[in-house]
């Protein structure tokens, strides 16, 4: 929806919101998401095992990490982000703009930390739906907050890429309190879990766990997000024709892999009950039952991109020229959703487990020693473009799709 709005604001405006995302959304995801996706596994090993009961104090050191986590990342954005963006050899007349856009954004970093610790309490006990409300009520705040914003209403000036940022910091963080709210008023919906238990003063021992399983999960989101924000900035330099359309592939491509991260979410909670509940077999189950699943969706997702992607296209942009190279873009995209969403269930089994080292090394080697220098290669070496840079992609999503899938059917054979 962001997206979207930025796009009607003109190419460069949309160049420069995408450009922005791409560096936030390394810190958001590497950081704030991939540090609170251990809620997830912590909490779930604990419903296995039948000790709900000590899930709350999870909760509330959870909070404190998010919000501790997301502050230090705001800060990292607000100082470090602009100097990079000028680094990069970026269209000078798009600076201001991913500058604004970034600085608007910041305040988001802390809100996420806080939404995605709740959210990974409640989706390990396997209540997802206030995670669904949640996001469904951010989607529907988004144009009503965003349009005014970014395009000015009344006494409300036009803000553009900087009411972009502003936007999403405001959403976020009415989520995240909302999010709060509801798990501690919500007592049917998590019936066991004891609240007059833990405390908020910051406990060693709990935060020293979460960190150890969420600091290479967060390292491996970074590196596969890091690996499309570069390549995002790599495309900046063939100009704001190829970046637009790089961007509105992207976005479409992130909107059609909620439901396999879904599905792999899912995975994640259902792998580590089994493996609280000591069941071997119902781990093994639970990622093969990932595995089916996502396959059959990635399949809608290809029928999609290739039916579909020109339609898409128009939604967000009335420039022909960015339509046209988003629909070849959405083309290319068809050919790695398959190993995509494969690499993504197989992470997530192996998540359930609590192992996320080795899978870190193997992200590590397939999206930065193979996805992103092919893709590199083909992009600016051979010509191709941006097509080129994604054909690139899949060659190291494809790679990680291999390893971790043996690695986790190895593991519970």
């Amino acid at each position: 929806m962001d997206t979207l709005l930025a796009g009607h604001l003109g190419r460069d405006i949309l160049a420069a919101v995408a450009l922005g995302q791409s560096m936030w959304s390394l810190l958001m995801v590497g950081g704030s998401l991939g540090l609170m996706m251990s809620m997830q596994p912590s909490v779930a090993q604990l419903d296995g095992a039948g000790r709900r009961a000590e899930v709350w104090p999870v909760v509330q050191q959870g909070i404190l990490l998010g919000a501790g986590a997301g502050v230090l990342l705001a800060i990292v954005q607000v100082v470090l982000a602009p100097i990079l963006a000028a680094s990069m050899g970026l269209p000078a007349r798009l600076l201001p703009d991913v500058r604004a856009y970034l600085y608007a954004s910041a305040a988001s970093l802390p809100a996420f930390g806080v939404l995605f610790a709740c959210r990974g309490a409640s989706e390990g006990m396997s209540v997802t739906r206030p995670s669904m409300l949640s996001a469904l009520a951010g989607l529907l705040m988004v144009p009503v907050v965003g349009y005014p914003l970014m395009y000015g209403l009344g006494p409300i000036p036009r803000l553009a890429a900087f009411g972009s940022g502003l936007t999403l910091s405001v959403v976020t963080t009415i989520q995240a309190i909302g999010m709060v709210v509801w798990m501690y008023r919500a007592r049917r919906t998590y019936p066991g879990l004891d609240r007059s238990r833990g405390g908020w003063r910051p406990d060693r021992r709990t935060i020293g766990a979460l960190v150890r399983i969420g600091v290479p999960m967060g390292l491996m989101l970074a590196m596969e997000v890091g690996m499309f924000s570069a390549s995002t900035l790599l495309i900046g330099r063939l100009g704001p024709v190829p970046v637009a359309a790089h961007s509105i592939a992207l976005n479409v491509t992130s909107l059609l892999y909620m439901v396999p991260l879904g599905l792999s979410m899912a995975v994640t909670v259902r792998v580590g009950r089994a493996v609280g509940e000591g069941d071997r077999r119902g781990t093994r189950i639970a990622g093969l039952a990932g595995y089916a699943l996502v396959a059959l969706t990635q399949c809608v997702v290809v029928a999609i991109n290739v039916l579909l992607g020109r339609p898409i296209a128009w939604l967000y942009t009335d420039d022909p020229s960015v339509v046209a190279l988003t629909a070849t873009l959405l083309l290319c995209a068809a050919l790695f959703s398959l190993s995509d969403g494969l690499q993504g269930v197989s992470a997530a089994a192996l998540r359930g487990m609590k192992d996320t080292r080795v899978p870190m090394l193997i992200a590590a080697l397939a999206y930065w020693g193979i996805g992103l220098p092919c893709g590199a290669w083909l992009a600016i070496g051979c010509g191709y473009g941006a097509p080129g840079m994604w054909i690139g992609l899949t060659s190291g999503l494809s790679f990680a799709a291999v390893l971790l899938t043996v690695r986790f059917l190895r593991a519970t054979g």
